[in-house]
């Protein structure tokens, strides 16, 4: 039987431009928590939920995707790197949820920008000697998945994990409240450079755009593991939180594949200058 463990953290470009550590003090501190315990679980597997800020998926966007080969894409202090990607556990992990009912589709030499990236690099201590499979889903592009149906789907990969011998690192990144101007742009063929460039002219209006309130409330389900309040909060969540706070979709599917239980909040902090709300929470090892 696999030993599981579920992480659920935000993401934002700010903070590896941030070199200095001049910002977000108090989540960095979440951050070293949770990777100081992510290291002591020693994970073998890592399944990681992220979505995509059409950059990978543009033209065709799946509603749930599992990679069979994936890179990175160089941001900040990130490189450029394949990632480790186990092909025929990738394929056999597809055939089970195609079984089960899940119409996805599946990816080769996909490259993932920081919602991959990021926690990578920021919670595992080898990146490149970890394997990973990338479970893409669509947050960015409606119509998007309800939040029940995310839910499903996570614990349906729960199910194919759950009898394999491996220790198994469930990530779920993104949110909390944020709303960069890139996303509420439905286009969907912005260069990298356009795209800097509307959410640079709309960064001041973003940063005032934080929900804390939102985000402790998301955070609190979450530690309670209150399907109905999550449900409710995450289908609403464009009008609540703003078009970046869809991202908690992969929160739910990486908890609902570890067993549906509780997280456990490490920190919370709003930080304007990353026009987000940024939340990081982590499972006990069961």
């Amino acid at each position: 039987m696999s030993t599981t463990m579920t992480l659920c953290a935000s993401h934002a470009p700010g903070m590896d431009r941030d070199e200095a550590g001049e910002f977000g003090a108090g989540f960095r501190v979440g951050v070293a928590e949770a990777r100081d315990r992510i290291a002591e679980f020693a994970p073998d597997l890592v399944v990681l939920f992220g979505g995509d800020h059409r950059r990978a998926f543009r033209h065709v966007v799946p509603l749930f995707a599992v990679a069979y080969t994936a890179s990175l894409l160089p941001e900040g202090s990130i490189p450029a790197q394949k990632m480790n990607v186990p092909t025929e556990l990738a394929r056999e992990l597809s055939s089970y949820l195609i079984g089960s009912g899940f119409d996805l589709s599946v990816c080769r030499d996909v490259e993932l920008d920081h919602a991959f990236g990021q926690p990578l690099h920021h919670y595992l201590a080898d990146v490149a000697g970890t394997e990973v499979i990338p479970m893409p889903i669509n947050c960015a592009s409606p119509p998007l998945a309800s939040a029940r149906r995310v839910i499903d789907f996570g614990t349906a990969i729960g199910e194919f994990f759950a009898p394999l011998d491996r220790r198994i690192l469930f990530i779920g990144t993104g949110g909390l409240s944020h709303d960069p101007s890139s996303l509420k742009d439905d286009r969907h063929d912005l260069a990298d450079d356009e795209r800097r460039q509307i959410n640079q002219a709309g960064f001041e209006r973003a940063s005032k755009l934080i929900k804390p309130d939102w985000d402790r409330a998301f955070l609190d389900a979450m530690s309670r593991w209150d399907v109905d309040e999550l449900i409710r909060m995450t289908d609403n969540a464009t009008a609540d939180a703003g078009v970046g706070a869809n991202e908690v979709r992969t929160w739910l599917a990486a908890t609902a594949a570890g067993g549906c239980r509780a997280a456990e909040p490490l920190a919370y902090e709003p930080v304007p200058q990353w026009i987000t709300g940024m939340g990081v929470a982590l499972t006990a090892a069961g």
